[in-house]
C-alpha cells in the first residue's frame, strides 16, 4: 500500500498542551485521592516502547526518519510510542485526563491515550487530553503516548486524574457485533509493525484502522475472530498494526463513540465508503484515492493458513474485545482450532499465539499435554470450533458451564 508523507514546515513553533473537560461528564464526589492522581514516569523506556528515548529534558522520537514503506499508513511519517506500566485506582473511575507539558513543533504531534480495566478485560484506548470516559468504573488505567512527524516533539511530564463522573453522552459498541468487511495482506516480511513487531514470514495477527483497538507487543488484549463468508475457516489474531488506509477509523463503533466519520453506518469502514460511494470524495484520512474498499489488512499467515485466502477477500470480523464472558489467551501457536474435542477432527482454522478468545463452555474429550499441564478438557470458543484446554489459560470472566 502507498505510503502517505505529511508536509513538514520549516518555522518551528513549541505550544503547550491544555485541557478542557467535557460538557457531558459531570463529577458526582470530591476530588480525586492521591491514589487517583499521578505523574507518568517517562523515563522508564523498555523493550514495550516503539521508537522512543528519553533525555534530561523530556520523552522524544529516538528516529525522525520516517520507516520504508510497508504494511500500513502508522509508517507514513516518522512515529514513536510509549506504553506505561498499569497504575491501580484508590477507587474505580470513569473519566481519567491528561495534563501534559509538550513541546510540538509544526509537523510534529503528541497524543496522549488511555485505557482502563474492567472485569471484561481493557477497555479500547481513548484520547485523553480532554477526558476519556469509561461507560463503566474501571479499577486499573494505562497510558499511551504517541510521537509523530519529521520533527522532533518533546513530552516533559504527563499527569493523570482519574474520577467518578456521571457519563451520559457516550455508549459503547454493541458486544460482540461481527460486521462484514473487505480483507487485504499485509506482506512485507521484515518490517515492523505500530506496537514495534518485527513482520516474519507467514505471521499471524491483523491490522485495523484505529490505534484504539492496537493491542502492545506480544499481548492480544485486542483480538479479532476473522472467517471466510462460508464460516468453513476461522482465525484468532491479535491486533498489531494500524491499518488499512486510516489510523482514526474505528467503524466498530457507534456513532457517538467512532473518532471520525460519524456520519457513516456502523460497522462500515471510511475505506469502504469512499471506494464504492464517492465518500470524501474518494479519498482517505491523508487525502490519498482509495485503491479498494479495506477495513482489516491480514498477516500473511492468517491470509494464506488460517483462512486459506488466495487473494483478497470479503470476510466476517468479530471484535473480540467488544464482548462479555469467560476469556483465555493462547500460550503457544497458531493452534488448530478443531471441529470437535479431539485430534482427530478436521481442523477448522488457527489461533494465534497470544490472542485473547472467548470460551462458551469446555467439555471432555482426548488428553494432550500443552504450556498449561496435561488435560481431557476442551474450550470450545464458538459453534464447531474446540481447543484443547492444555493451551489456553483462563485469565477474566465469569466461571466456564459444560457444554
Amino acid at each position: 500500500m502507498s505510503r502517505h508523507r505529511r508536509p513538514v514546515r520549516s518555522a518551528v513553533l513549541s505550544l503547550i498542551l491544555t485541557l478542557a473537560l467535557l460538557p457531558f461528564a459531570t463529577p458526582t464526589s470530591a476530588a480525586p485521592r492521591d491514589g487517583n492522581r499521578w505523574s507518568v514516569d517517562l523515563s522508564l523506556v523498555n523493550g514495550d516502547d516503539v521508537n522512543v528515548r528519553y533525555t534530561r529534558t523530556g520523552l522524544r522520537l529516538a528516529d525522525l526518519r520516517s520507516a520504508p514503506a510497508g504494511p500500513s499508513p502508522h509508517s507514513a511519517v516518522a512515529e514513536g510510542l510509549y506504553l506505561s506500566a498499569p497504575r491501580t485506582l484508590a477507587r474505580p473511575a470513569t473519566r481519567v485526563r491528561a495534563e501534559v507539558t509538550a513541546r510540538v513543533p509544526h509537523g510534529a504531534t503528541v497524543e496522549t491515550q488511555v485505557r482502563g480495566w474492567r472485569a471484561s478485560g481493557w477497555t479500547e484506548w481513548r484520547e485523553a487530553t480532554r477526558g476519556a470516559l469509561f461507560d463503566v468504573p474501571v479499577t486499573r488505567v494505562q497510558a499511551r503516548i504517541v510521537l509523530t512527524g519529521g520533527a522532533s516533539a518533546e513530552v516533559r511530564s504527563v499527569r493523570l486524574t482519574a474520577e467518578r463522573v456521571t457519563v451520559t453522552a457516550v455508549s459503547a459498541a454493541t458486544p460482540g457485533l461481527t460486521y462484514r468487511v473487505y480483507a487485504t495482506r499485509i506482506g512485507h516480511v521484515g518490517g515492523t509493525t505500530a506496537n514495534g513487531h518485527t513482520i516474519t514470514a507467514r505471521d499471524h495477527f491483523v491490522a485495523l484502522p484505529s490505534r484504539r483497538g492496537l493491542s502492545p507487543l506480544n499481548a492480544g488484549d485486542y483480538t479479532v475472530r476473522v472467517c471466510t463468508t462460508t464460516g468453513s475457516r476461522c482465525e484468532y489474531a491479535p491486533v498489531w498494526d494500524v491499518g488499512p488506509w486510516n489510523t482514526r477509523d474505528d467503524y466498530w463503533n457507534l456513532s457517538s463513540v467512532r473518532e471520525n466519520w460519524k456520519d457513516l453506518p456502523q460497522g462500515r469502514p471510511q475505506a469502504q465508503a469512499a471506494y464504492q460511494y464517492g465518500y470524501n470524495g474518494g479519498r482517505d484520512q491523508f487525502g490519498r484515492t482509495v485503491l479498494n474498499p479495506a477495513g482489516i489488512d491480514l498477516a500473511d499467515g492468517t491470509f494464506w493458513d488460517g483462512l486459506q485466502l488466495t487473494t483478497n477477500a470479503w470476510v466476517d470480523v468479530a471484535y473480540l474485545w467488544t464482548g462479555t464472558g469467560p476469556r483465555g489467551v493462547v500460550g503457544d501457536g497458531p493452534l488448530n482450532i478443531r471441529a470437535g474435542a479431539s485430534t482427530a477432527y478436521a481442523v477448522r482454522g488457527l489461533a494465534a499465539r497470544y490472542a485473547h478468545v472467548p470460551i462458551q463452555c469446555s467439555v471432555l474429550g482426548q488428553t494432550l499435554t500443552g504450556p498449561y499441564g496435561t488435560t481431557n478438557r476442551w474450550n470450545r470458543l464458538a459453534t464447531g470450533q474446540f481447543v484443547s484446554h492444555a493451551y489456553i489459560q483462563a485469565v477474566y470472566g465469569g466461571s466456564v458451564p459444560r457444554c
